[in-house]
């Protein structure tokens, strides 16, 4: 096989595996244009309002919790498939049911669904991936999830507009009341269709080679490998490189929480609590109604999110064009670093009520750009690298499931500390754990670059 039909292969599967990203991505985001209409509609309170966020994220601390064991016993794609089948019943749910109650309910699935592709896509590229462009590949997934974020705020922007402009004619049936009645089910209503494609373009994905192999089934993974690979050579070395190493590995959480792993599990959970505590997901869900709060208009406030949403998707191509070059640590350091600078420059332009300026605006969009080219893909990148074959699903949903703690607690409590210290404080706590990211980082991540998911195996053991 040539390079570029290899190339092409590698590329199609990535792409379709990454779709859980955009999912994953939009239905995040979709929340932004969703919270001011539903918080009119029934009147939340601020606990209603931050439960309603984090409903969602409840359901991916449930997702993550079943679902690292899951794709070590049933495989990544069967996972896979039941995130997709997750998110089409709870975008058709929240789009038809009137009932409060089951909107919720349904933005628990659409979470579980989350939870599940947050572990599981990360996992199945990293394990498909060749070491030379592994981070490339990984990245695409948080490529995907911004993608996702995009598409909601353009989706959101197109549907408010024109629910605003029908809203004075008199009609009845479905498409009036998803798309100018009670537009908020409209968005929620766009998902259906990726939902039902990423589906489908499972059937054209193959199971991870390294999965295979653990279970026993190496002519399946080397067939795998060779289509993957491109060759037979490289794929009959990687397949006894995988079997050498599943052959000193025991496979139980008492070897995660052993002296050996003790550093790769603490950068594993470390890396992903920090990410959300840098504010990411404070500006996905909340930009429209801090901005609305300080005197934007709902519609501009909305442009500003397709602007912010658009710069994190540019500035990932950063991470996917340099994290196996420039290398995973170089550019976290980077990244950490404008991030707690800008999110502080950011808390300064609200305490001296600069939010109405371009200063706000740039600051905003400097932390997006740090975030996106660093706390964003590349813990996904470190965590899906760094554990045994063995208890790689099981490692990462840990990983994850810290990542969605941090997720919760910050969705619960931004709409609190907004209203009891001000945005200006609560911009300047989000800085500091980005300092925090950077030490952290400084301290204890090496590079992984480069290196085979079982060379880095043998590395944790080689310094303990």
């Amino acid at each position: 096989m040539s390079k570029i039909k290899y190339t092409g292969y590698l590329i199609m599967i990535t792409a379709i595996a990454s779709t859980g990203g955009l999912l994953f991505g939009f239905d995040i985001a979709v929340i932004s244009g969703v919270l001011p209409q539903v918080k009119d509609q029934f009147n939340l309170s601020a606990v209603q309002e931050g439960w309603f966020v984090t409903s969602a994220l409840i359901g991916c601390i449930i997702g993550v919790g079943f679902s690292g064991e899951l794709s070590d016993r049933l495989g990544r794609k069967k996972l896979l498939v039941l995130a997709g089948i997750l998110f089409l019943i709870s975008s058709v749910v929240c789009a038809l049911i009137h009932s409060l109650f089951w909107i919720i309910s349904a933005r628990i699935f659409a979470g579980i669904g989350i939870g599940i592709a947050s572990i599981v896509v990360p996992l199945y590229v990293s394990e498909i991936s060749p070491a030379a462009i592994r981070g490339r590949l990984v990245s695409f997934y948080q490529l995907a999830i911004t993608i996702g974020v995009l598409c909601a705020y353009l989706t959101n922007m197109v549907l408010l507009n024109y629910s605003t402009a029908h809203s004075g004619e008199i009609q009845d049936g479905l498409m009036n009341f998803l798309f100018v009645k009670e537009v908020w089910r409209g968005m929620f209503s766009v998902l259906i269709l990726p939902s039902i494609l990423f589906i489908v373009g499972l059937i054209v994905v193959p199971e991870s080679p390294r999965w295979l192999a653990m279970k026993g089934r190496n002519e399946e993974a080397l067939l795998s490998l060779i289509k993957i690979n491109g060759d037979t050579t490289s794929a009959n070395q990687d397949i006894n490189n995988i079997n050498k190493h599943l052959k000193t590995e025991k496979g139980n959480y008492r070897e995660l929480f052993s002296p050996v792993m003790r550093r790769a599990l603490l950068i594993g959970l470390m890396l992903p609590f920090l990410s959300q505590f840098s504010g990411i997901n404070a500006i996905v869900y909340y930009g429209p109604t801090i901005l609305h709060n300080e005197g934007a208009t709902m519609s501009e406030s909305l442009i500003s999110q397709i602007i912010f949403g658009l710069a994190l998707m540019l500035f990932t191509f950063i991470a996917i064009t340099k994290v196996d070059n420039t290398g995973r640590r170089k550019l976290y350091l980077i990244g950490t670093a404008g991030a707690t600078i800008s999110l502080f420059l950011t808390g300064l332009c609200f305490y001296l009520n600069l939010t109405d300026t371009v200063w706000v605006l740039l600051s905003v969009m400097l932390f997006i750009a740090s975030f996106a080219f660093s706390l964003g893909p590349l813990k996904f990148v470190v965590a899906s690298e760094i554990y045994p074959n063995k208890i790689r699903g099981r490692a990462l949903a840990l990983s994850i499931m810290m990542m969605w703690v941090a997720d919760s607690i910050v969705g619960q409590l931004t709409p609190v500390s907004l209203r009891e210290l001000g945005a200006a404080p609560t911009f300047w706590i989000f800085s500091f754990f980005c300092l925090v990211g950077f030490l952290l980082i400084y301290k204890l991540l090496p590079e992984t670059k480069g290196k085979s998911l079982e060379e880095i195996d043998d590395f944790w053991r080689a310094i303990h």
